[in-house]
């Protein structure tokens, strides 16, 4: 038999651990390559957005409300503020509440979901919870926590947080509920392991692709939750752009400058498009198993 390759003592061909393999195949597929190329090019320009426009976003010109033009882009809005420019600054709010809030939402609804596996009337308590929680469409649930906390980038962090809850506890809990009775889990008891190391060791390795492929599609409705929010004035609040901001500002105006909303909607648009090519790359990979 052909040797195996060694790299640093360990066999090239196990290097990877499978299911990490897995998540990587999904980005090797087009569906994958567009959308994490689209992701790569906006999180980059949102990062770099201080050294490409030193300025800040709120530089203001003699011109108000242009259409697109080569030496702006996306237009001038009422106070002569390159929309381009703004937008760029704007992707880098959203982005900041994408990559942080839902991550941890799903951190969070995860052990939430798990809490069954070590109490059944903590677990029914937390479903109870949950329940409660999805009751509150996200728009709702942005209102009550803006009337506490005020406008501005905590109360959208928390609402983006709050309903990701509700899905990602339901699938961890499927996924226990789906597991428990498997052989190997009742062998494991049957040797004496206790349940932390059990949902450690078996169970939440097990539930971790319904997790990975929900963390990406809630990332797509973070970013209308933002949006929405933002649209109606409960979002970030001006000077400060967000692409929901940018949106509520240009349908104010589009009567005299019908290209306002068209830069950030077209933003908006790409994020979007992005999540949703890498969540249905991951689903993909995930379903070849």
């Amino acid at each position: 038999m052909a040797d195996i390759p060694l790299e640093g003592g360990i066999p090239r061909a196990r290097r990877l651990n499978p299911t990490l393999a897995r998540y990587l195949s999904a980005f090797r597929t087009p569906k994958g390559v567009i959308g994490l190329s689209i992701l790569a090019v906006m999180s980059l320009a949102a990062l770099l957005a201080p050294v490409l426009f030193p300025g800040g976003y709120d530089e203001q010109g003699r011109e108000a409300l242009t259409g697109i033009s080569a030496g702006h882009v996306f237009g001038v809005d009422e106070f002569g503020r390159d929309i381009f420019v703004r937008s760029i600054y704007g992707l880098r709010i959203d982005l900041s509440l994408i990559f942080t809030a839902v991550p941890l939402s799903m951190a969070i609804g995860v052990l939430l979901g798990l809490s069954g596996a070590l109490s059944e009337h903590l677990g029914s308590a937390v479903q109870r919870l949950l329940d409660v929680i999805i009751g509150f469409p996200g728009l709702i649930l942005g209102i009550c926590l803006v009337a506490i906390l005020g406008p501005g980038w905590p109360a959208l962090f928390l609402t983006i947080l709050i309903s990701g809850l509700p899905t990602a506890g339901r699938l961890a809990r499927g996924a226990w509920l789906a597991q428990q009775s498997r052989e190997y889990v009742l062998a494991a008891r049957v040797l004496g392991v206790s349940r932390p190391q059990l949902l450690v060791r078996h169970v939440l390795p097990n539930a971790m692709d319904s997790a990975v492929v929900n963390a990406a599609v809630w990332m797509v409705v973070g970013v209308y939750i933002e949006a929405g929010l933002s649209i109606v004035g409960l979002g970030v609040q001006p000077p400060t752009p967000s692409l929901g901001v940018l949106l509520n500002n240009g349908l104010r105006f589009v009567t005299q400058s019908p290209t306002y909303i068209v830069g950030p909607a077209l933003l908006l648009l790409l994020v979007a498009v992005g999540f949703s090519l890498v969540s249905d790359a991951l689903n993909e990979a995930v379903n070849r198993r």
